[in-house]
């Protein structure tokens, strides 16, 4: 597997210079608008000044970290405002790893890419959990390969890139088994808006100090720009959290911090079931142009990816630039995301042009 250097974005640069027009399913970047909230704030913001415009607290504006903590049912005080997930997955890592009780981080196959990369940068050594078919995760399977070594176990439900969506006992199995192991898991839920199985569990609802959770507004609001995350750790981590942030980062932004808070208090429910039923209707329009092309592929339980594999046509990177060449589709392909799926290809569900997208990838294939 390769993490040096971002084949996503050399994909998107490759999309963006071909000769044909091309639908973009690499990025995971949202195409649906913001809550109008997310605007309303901005504009409010703009009008503080003074000192609403110098640095905030270092792990979060207070009001923002409370609201997060009401809405997950955690003490103010273990919630950690990060610049987004990805930052947030650092700092747990980091905080894991720390610990000194070993340098072995399990992770499954496949795998989004960058939490092998935050290992690699961090000094600790992977090792892969397989997952079934519809990409579930079997914590028996977990307590075997765990080890005297596993310091932290990495999962993300809904999965980028299988959309598997992890229910209650398999999350406290998982904890269980970090419990047994003195390690930490570590649950990214940053699709958790996006469980079209109604299964989704987060670690949260497991009160334990083997365990971190973190998320973000980047995929829920579709402001990935704004760089909005957090991480909820437990007591004996949290300092280390928040004294590596302010290292690294002295502070988020302010501005995105307030217009975010404003928003998680006055979005209706309805924002994010539109959203979902916006994503439903494109799994189905894709589904079905990949039955036309003969693909197997796996219906996400969550998330917005779908893992496809086409007949005697492996995910390369090669395969995946003819099809941006002569079908006019980019995805991703899956060999980025490990052992286990390099024969299939992941596309991102985030373009108008799904049914275009199916159509082509059909026509091509037939």
């Amino acid at each position: 597997m390769e993490y040096e250097k971002p084949l996503f974005f050399h994909l998107m640069e490759y999309a963006r210079g071909a000769e044909g027009d091309v639908i973009d399913m690499v990025s995971g970047d949202p195409d649906w608008d913001a809550p109008p909230e997310i605007g309303a704030g901005l504009r409010e913001f703009s009008r503080l000044g003074g000192a609403q415009f110098q640095y905030p607290p270092s792990e979060g504006l207070l009001e923002l970290r409370e609201e997060i903590a009401v809405r997950e049912g955690v003490n103010t005080e273990n919630v950690v405002v990060t610049n987004g997930t990805g930052e947030a997955n650092y700092l747990a890592m980091a905080a894991a790893l720390d610990r000194g009780a070993g340098s072995e981080v399990l992770l499954t196959d496949p795998v989004y890419p960058y939490y092998p990369g935050k290992v690699d940068l961090l000094g600790g050594e992977s090792q892969y959990v397989p997952v079934d078919d519809e990409g579930g995760i079997d914590p028996e399977v977990v307590r075997e390969r765990a080890s005297e070594e596993t310091s932290l176990i990495v999962v993300n439900t809904p999965n980028n890139p299988t959309g598997a969506v992890y229910d209650a006992d398999t999350m406290a199995e998982l904890v269980d088994v970090a419990e047994e192991r003195d390690a930490i898991v570590l649950s990214d839920e940053v699709y958790s808006e996006f469980d079209f199985s109604n299964t989704f569990a987060s670690a949260l609802s497991i009160d334990s100090e083997h365990r971190i959770v973190t998320n973000a507004v980047s995929k829920s609001m579709a402001i990935t720009g704004f760089r909005v995350g957090y991480g909820v750790f437990p007591d004996e981590l949290v300092e280390n959290a928040k004294t590596r942030h302010m290292l690294v980062n002295v502070a988020g932004s302010r501005p995105a911090q307030y217009a975010v808070c404003r928003a998680l208090r006055n979005t209706n429910p309805e924002y994010y079931e539109a959203t979902r039923k916006l994503l439903a209707d494109r799994i189905d329009a894709f589904a079905d142009g990949l039955r036309r092309a003969g693909a197997e592929f796996v219906r996400p339980a969550g998330g917005f990816y779908v893992l496809a594999r086409f007949p005697d046509f492996p995910g390369t990177m090669a395969n995946t630039k003819r099809l941006i060449d002569e079908a006019g589709v980019a995805g991703t392909p899956g060999e980025l995301f490990g052992t286990a799926r390099a024969d299939w290809m992941r596309f991102a569900l985030v373009t108008p042009e799904v049914e275009d997208a199916a159509r082509r990838l059909a026509t091509f294939f037939e």
